[in-house]
């Protein structure tokens, strides 16, 4: 786990429990909760509950049982809110540069509607 982890963030927060969240899924590993500002019908925010900045902090020092957790999880909650058959989109931003607004690794799962493209076109 990475030693610049701010303990302050709102994630960390809402992981003890501090904050609290309108909760979709949690097991060992994951929590995952509805996001107060939704960007699509169904916005769901997960995370790990590990102490995890970004995601390349996760890929390298999370265990696989992390891992597996965190993947398995964002699928069964796709998959629970609905949105598995008619597509939705998983994504997490990394970086000041990727839009990282918390600094801890999360995913969002946006569905519910047609989400049109992802970004411009890079001309």
């Amino acid at each position: 786990m990475t030693r610049d982890y701010d303990d302050t963030n709102i994630f960390a927060r809402i992981l003890r429990g501090e904050i609290p969240c309108d909760k979709v899924f949690e097991d060992e590993h994951v929590l995952a909760f509805k996001d107060i500002q939704p960007r699509a019908p169904v916005h769901v925010l997960v995370i790990p509950k590990g102490r995890y900045r970004s995601f390349a902090d996760f890929s390298a020092n999370a265990s696989e049982d992390e891992v597996v957790a965190l993947i398995r999880a964002a699928g069964r909650i796709a998959k629970e809110m609905g949105v598995e058959d008619p597509g939705y989109r998983l994504l997490s931003n990394v970086g000041d540069d990727g839009g990282q607004e918390v600094p801890h690794l999360h995913f969002h799962i946006f569905g519910g509607r047609a989400l049109g493209a992802m970004l411009p076109s890079a001309d």
